[in-house]
């Protein structure tokens, strides 16, 4: 305790008063000064516990409640107000204000969508209607509970500062929620909402896919688990790679990812087949080459003929296609009537699809300049 009073003493003039006049320092002093200090962020208590057997968890809970400020002691508390290119709007802690919520967590459950909401201001009740601020539709509440680890607690309403759970309310992780009156009341409030939580880019990415074979219901099912993993956890990314057609999922870590084809498994019945995503290669050609290349086909009457002449080479180095530069140029340098105007396109197209899918192993082929200088027709 003697160390305890003399790191406290350090950083709190008060309680440092006490202890150098030789004052008995009483519990209710230290816990102010303790409170005092780690309002201020100069002091962190440290509890030692475990959450096997609860062992030290009453303490740590009392020290939340002796030690951290309370929602209604927090200054520059602000909602973003969409109507104003997200201006802030200062907002209090009151259950008379306007209701504001902030969804932040979602959860499948036997009766549906579970969606864990913490109310900034005003009151929330069973049975009325919110409208969320993203996109705007209106839910009526069907059910309102307090949470207690696994069980459910029904209530009838909650007010600010309240961390509750509702039901029959579709939304995404981190979407706010209004209250959803009548519209000519509505449209006379501002629409605010809750500044969404800083999303770190995701750090590893894996191609998952149902394994080959499976059933149509199987494969809808994990369209469906993507979905809704997506909508409930905002650091998971997914997409589909426009080139090799891969379905990517992107997160946090490989234990992250690990945990959501676990999941599908567990929860939706899919096998899926996971693995590193495929690279997109691109080609490039290294020097100046001429080409020639004639079109002959009789199909009966006059038949096919077409010829082109020219050369391929590759692009300078000061053209890049991360710059915004296209990868690819076709230039015209034919003279005369040799190839007709109206064949230019063509050839340019064929020349495009031509570079899409190189030689050497099928990959698009970039940096490249095709020129045609004359051919027949």
């Amino acid at each position: 305790r003697t160390a305890l009073v003399e790191a406290v003493a350090d950083v709190d003039d008060e309680l440092a008063e006490l202890y150098l006049e030789g004052d008995d320092v009483t519990p209710d002093a230290l816990a102010a000064a303790i409170r005092r200090a780690t309002r201020a962020r100069r002091f962190v208590p440290v509890f030692m516990g475990s959450a096997f057997k609860n062992k030290g968890v009453q303490p740590l809970l009392d020290g939340v409640v002796d030690y951290l400020p309370p929602p209604t002691d927090r200054e520059g508390v602000v909602a973003l107000n969409l109507d104003q290119d997200e201006a802030p709007v200062p907002i209090s802690c009151d259950a008379d204000a306007p209701l504001l919520a902030l969804a932040f967590k979602l959860e499948e459950s036997r009766f549906g969508q579970l969606t864990y909401v913490r109310i900034y201001q005003g009151t929330l009740k069973k049975g009325a209607t919110i409208q969320n601020v993203r996109t705007r539709t209106r839910t009526k509440i069907p059910r309102l509970v307090r949470m207690h680890a696994a069980d459910m607690e029904e209530i009838d309403a909650a007010s600010a500062g309240d961390v509750v759970a509702i039901f029959g309310v579709e939304c995404a992780s981190m979407d706010s929620f209004v209250a959803g009156d009548k519209r000519g009341k509505q449209d006379e409030r501002p629409r605010l909402a809750m500044a969404s939580m800083f999303v770190p880019r995701p750090v590893i990415s894996l191609a998952v896919a149902p394994k080959k074979g499976a059933a149509p219901n199987v494969v809808d099912a994990f369209g469906t688990a993507l979905q809704r993993f997506t909508r409930e956890d905002p650091t998971l990314r997914v997409h589909v790679d426009a080139e090799s057609k891969q379905t990517i999922i992107s997160g946090m870590g490989e234990l992250h990812l690990d945990v959501y084809v676990e999941r599908m498994k567990r929860e939706y019945g899919v096998d899926c087949d996971a693995g590193r995503p495929s690279v997109n290669y691109r080609e490039a050609i290294t020097r100046k080459q001429t080409f020639e290349y004639t079109h002959k086909k009789q199909t009966g009457g006059a038949g096919q003929y077409a010829k082109v002449m020219g050369y391929v080479e590759p692009l300078g180095e000061d053209r890049d296609a991360q710059d915004g530069d296209e990868p690819f140029e076709f230039v015209n340098e034919c003279v005369g009537t040799n190839v007709p105007s109206e064949f230019i396109p063509s050839v340019e197209k064929g020349a495009r699809d031509a570079a899409a899918k190189g030689d050497l192993v099928g990959f698009p082929v970039e940096g490249l300049r095709i020129v045609l200088q004359d051919g027949a027709a």
